[in-house]
């Protein structure tokens, strides 16, 4: 099997486990590849990602590991078995390497919890708004560039439609009314978010200003549930683009962020009050 290019963030992953198995096991890379039948460097472009492994191979490795965690297991098997590109592989190129691995992330989640503080969740932005915020950039977009971003936005709101997806969103009162777009595009995005709350798969909790202060306030973050706790990720908006996190020890911070965040935010009944009459002022 030929090198990958450009490994995807989450091929990058299934490789990231692979490695954290034989580390718990104790086992050198040597000898796990003489107990596969391959050699050093084959274990290390598996683990690096760079080189795919099919769903049987991560079983015999889980096996040489001696993991005795079947759904984890399976999990990793799956992501081996994952072919083909998905939708979002349209848009190398026209939109950052770290947007692209948002999108992947979004696709194979179970479960998302998000906080915004400066504008709205980008699966729940209306069309002009996002047009608003994504023209905000430094150095402005060229109109072609902000057409192709527009589009990408677009299409990942579909995972919405993604079932059994679960979706929370903590939304700052900052976001509620900052008007991206103006007043008329504003009003029109919370409409759009109160319509969207009616969702079955879709919670909206408002963190009011009366909160005060929450934990890492100024950064967006996005909480990805995987189909096993071990594969959970967080991705982070930073200054320099995106960052991802996987580390036991950073998923365990954030879940207790997302929690204490959550704590201080209103339920949903009084956040779609609080958006209501906000609308109404606009």
């Amino acid at each position: 099997m030929p090198p990958r290019a450009a490994p995807t963030a989450r091929q990058q992953r299934l490789g990231i486990e692979l490695r954290k198995l034989r580390e718990r096991a104790g086992m050198t890379a040597p000898r796990a590849a003489e107990q596969l039948g391959t050699n050093r460097t084959g274990i290390s472009n598996i683990e690096a990602g760079r080189f795919g492994v099919s769903a049987e191979r991560v079983r015999a490795l889980a096996r040489i590991y001696e993991c005795a965690d079947q759904a984890y297991i399976d999990a990793l098997s799956r992501m081996a078995e994952e072919r083909g590109k998905g939708w979002w592989e349209e848009y190398r190129g026209a939109v950052s390497v770290g947007a692209l691995d948002l999108a992947e992330l979004e696709s194979h989640a179970v479960g998302l919890r998000t906080v915004q503080i400066l504008h709205m969740p980008g699966l729940l932005q209306t069309e002009d708004y996002a047009k608003a915020v994504l023209s905000t950039a430094t150095p402005a977009p060229a109109p072609v560039d902000l057409r192709r971003r527009l589009s990408y936005r677009m299409r990942r709101r579909d995972i919405l439609d993604k079932a059994p997806l679960s979706c929370t969103f903590l939304i700052h009162e900052a976001a509620m009314r900052v008007e991206f777009g103006g007043a008329k595009v504003a009003r029109r995005q919370l409409e759009h978010v109160l319509e969207a709350s009616e969702r079955e798969n879709v919670t909206v909790r408002a963190i009011p200003f009366s909160a005060g202060g929450i934990p890492s306030a100024g950064l967006s973050t996005v909480y990805a549930s995987g189909p096993v706790p071990q594969l959970d990720t967080v991705h982070l908006d930073v200054a320099y683009g995106s960052a991802l996190l996987d580390a036991e020890t950073h998923l365990a911070n954030y879940r207790s962020r997302l929690d204490r965040t959550e704590g201080v935010s209103l339920d949903p009944e009084r956040t779609r009050d609080l958006m209501h009459a906000i609308a109404q002022r606009l």
